[in-house]
């Protein structure tokens, strides 16, 4: 089955039937749609709607608003931090959030102890590349068992959790470069939904970052994204390329603005060892490389093939060379890296998992 994930493949017009509306909730696997009338919202009607109307003898022919509940829950947009709050509390499956004129910009899913959120957002179409050929040392002894893109973050592992991100952007050419264990990634993947969406690249040895992207030399075309296997980025991904766009860069990394502060007071001194300044507990702001970036294919003819190269080896060179290498800036709450255990505890808590 093909994944529709856009915010559209839950939003069904009064005027179709509710055999209509049901194959719209099969094609969504979420078992709900959204009734709209001139992109407002006036009812919902579940799989379990339908069901106790099929058991009630009711004609699948007849228009879908007979069996619509017009007192749904929603939410405004101010107050959308909620939602998991009230997907909990009224034991619901979904909540929409709704513009000022009543318009579904947002629908937040629960899943077990995950709240998703599906946002309207652009369709960019362009292809994405996930680096996950490592072997995740830094998260061993789980990476001993399970290579780093199974790891589990709730009820997903991460790789799902970018490739959904994506995939809500109209990103469904989806490489991944494996290595590590790659047999296990691509047996869990063989079926279900993604088998059709992720092609694999096999890295015979390492190679890095820039090393492993050589392989989709001919492959890619334009513009793709590339992202590591271990963070999730919460942007704008159309901002994000027209960013990268407007700006005509080779490569435009996402940079996160990230504080580190010291918990003591600094002393400055001269050449003689003489005290000239006291900071207490001072903080600097530094721009920090996510491991996600926009590349146009032009650069995979400049990587060597056949040798070990990071990605930032790659970026060196070209600023070296005078090519165009952007920033995109992001803060810190946007960026969310599960590389480190404790990191992988604050990736959980930001996405709602108990």
């Amino acid at each position: 089955m093909e994944i529709k994930r856009g915010i559209g493949d839950f939003l069904v017009t009064q005027d179709i039937t509710i055999f209509q509306a049901m194959e719209a909730i099969n094609n969504n696997a979420r078992g709900i749609v959204f009734i709209c009338e001139e992109k407002k919202l006036v009812g919902v009607v579940t799989d379990g709607d339908i069901r106790r109307y099929i058991l009630q003898k009711g004609e699948l022919s007849a228009p879908i608003v007979k069996i619509a509940n017009r007192n749904m829950v929603w939410l405004e947009i101010k107050d959308e931090k909620r939602a998991a709050q009230i997907l909990n509390e009224k034991s619901i499956s979904a909540i929409p959030v709704l513009s000022r004129e009543g318009e579904i910009v947002k629908i937040y899913f629960s899943g077990g102890n995950v709240v998703e959120c599906l946002e309207n957002n652009a369709e960019l179409r362009i292809p994405l590349v996930i680096m996950a050929g490592g072997k995740g040392t830094r998260l061993k002894p789980f990476t001993d068992i399970l290579p780093k893109p199974l790891i589990p973050i709730g009820d997903k592992t991460i790789t799902e959790h970018i490739v959904d991100r994506f995939i809500c952007y109209g990103c469904s050419d989806i490489y991944m470069i494996v290595n590590y264990k790659k047999n296990f990634i691509k047996a869990y993947f063989q079926d279900g939904t993604y088998r059709n969406i992720i092609k694999f690249i096999d890295e015979m040895t390492y190679m890095g970052t820039g090393g492993g992207l050589k392989l989709l030399e001919g492959e890619l075309s334009g513009t793709f994204f590339m992202s590591n296997c271990d963070i999730l980025i919460d942007a704008d991904y159309q901002a994000v390329l027209q960013y990268h766009h407007n700006n005509k860069n080779l490569i435009t990394m996402i940079c996160a603005k990230k504080n580190f502060s010291i918990p003591y007071g600094t002393v400055d001194i001269n050449d003689s060892n003489h005290v000239i300044s006291l900071t207490e507990k001072p903080s600097n702001m530094y721009l920090v490389n996510t491991g996600f970036y926009v590349i146009e294919a032009d650069l995979l003819g400049s990587i060597p093939s056949n040798k070990f190269i990071h990605i930032t080896d790659i970026i060196e060179n070209c600023i070296n060379n005078k090519e165009k290498i952007g920033a995109y800036i992001i803060d810190d709450d946007s960026w969310m890296d599960m590389g480190q255990f404790d990191e992988m505890e604050k990736m959980k808590q930001k996405l709602g998992i108990l």
